[in-house]
């Protein structure tokens, strides 16, 4: 299954996730206002998939420049850069595409627009294939970590469908069930939008992975069970001292993994680091309408006027991770050293 699609008569076709695990249906986006939506409504989510969707909505976006002189184009694209990043402030690897993006567009010596256009395509069509190569590579790092057996906690979607394919803290899972360790998986369901019940469960099936169904309050107590030898999950943004943002409830599985002697593994291509924050204290956390908390499937389960706080991430501290997995190798304490040592490579 694929999480998006460039068609040649320049068309992106995103997998719609909100409509998942029920409906199959892909979103035909022509301009970088669809691709902007989607990513807004998380039809398109999860950070690496994120940055390569919206590499390819700038590419939809230079398509529509009508201009004829190159620094007028890259005004124009520049523009359409900064309302892309605008839709999802925490996932850093919007921002790490569009400026990459950006940076080749004016190192490319041409004054040609319809090559410059081509440049940019070029660029996003490399950011797609190099993030399913690199979580290939993230998978197998990882996979050397998971025990014969194990049991794994995961929260949130970190699979093919969060990425460009084949996925981080689920391609860790994959690489380690390709590898014939016989792992088995629990996911929690990832309240309010649900991104474990109805995307991980729906991947781990297709993948012929065991998995069981948990609610998020479960978690500690499947520890202190004895039910759960690992917590291995993906990330939104990492920043130089090795803090995580990722999917809320995610500091919430690191504690109760510290207090039951579990590792927790954060699974994340390198495009997820920000090296410019120091730590997660800088990390902007995005906050979204009280409605994902207030319904479900579009009905009410809390009295109309309750005040409702929903932020989508929470931050992980680097004392409760016990490594990153990258396709760059396992980065492990002191973070701040060995985080900017693997970057320079």
């Amino acid at each position: 299954m694929n999480t998006m699609r460039w068609l040649e008569e320049g068309c992106l076709e995103l997998l719609d996730q909100s409509k998942l695990p029920l409906e199959v249906t892909y979103l035909n986006c022509r301009d970088h206002f669809d691709v902007a939506a989607a990513i807004k409504r998380l039809a398109v989510r999860g950070a690496p998939a994120i940055g390569a969707a919206a590499a390819y909505g700038l590419v939809l976006g230079a398509m529509k420049i009508e201009v004829y002189h190159k620094e007028a184009f890259i005004a124009g694209v520049e523009s359409i850069a900064r309302e892309l990043t605008a839709t999802r402030p925490t996932a850093v690897n919007l921002r790490w595409a569009m400026d990459r993006l950006l940076k080749k567009l004016r190192s490319t010596a041409t004054e040609d627009i319809n090559e410059l256009r081509a440049v940019l395509l070029a660029e996003a069509n490399l950011i797609y294939r190099e993030d399913i190569t690199n979580n290939r590579k993230l998978g197998a790092y990882g996979q050397a970590l998971i025990p014969v057996g194990a049991r794994i906690l995961t929260h949130c979607n970190a699979g093919a469908l969060a990425t460009a394919g084949y996925g981080t803290a689920l391609g860790v899972i994959r690489a380690a069930h390709e590898a014939g360790k016989k792992i088995s998986v629990y996911a929690d369901e990832t309240r309010p939008l649900l991104q474990g019940a109805r995307l991980t469960t729906w991947e781990m099936l297709h993948a012929r992975i065991p998995v069981t169904l948990i609610t998020d309050n479960m978690a500690g107590y499947l520890m202190a069970s004895g039910k759960v030898d690992l917590v291995i999950v993906g990330a939104d943004r990492i920043t130089a001292n090795g803090d995580v943002a990722n999917k809320i409830g995610t500091y919430s599985l690191a504690v109760l993994a510290q207090v039951h002697n579990l590792p927790f593994y954060v699974a994340a291509p390198l495009s997820t680091v920000d090296l410019d924050l120091a730590s997660g204290e800088e990390i902007p956390i995005e906050e979204r309408e009280s409605v994902e908390v207030t319904h479900l499937d579009g009905r009410p389960v809390a009295p109309a006027g309750v005040k409702v706080w929903n932020p989508a991430f929470d931050v992980t501290p680097n004392r409760l991770i016990t490594a990153i997995i990258t396709e760059r190798g396992v980065i492990r304490r002191p973070y701040l050293k060995n985080m900017q040592e693997v970057m320079s490579i």
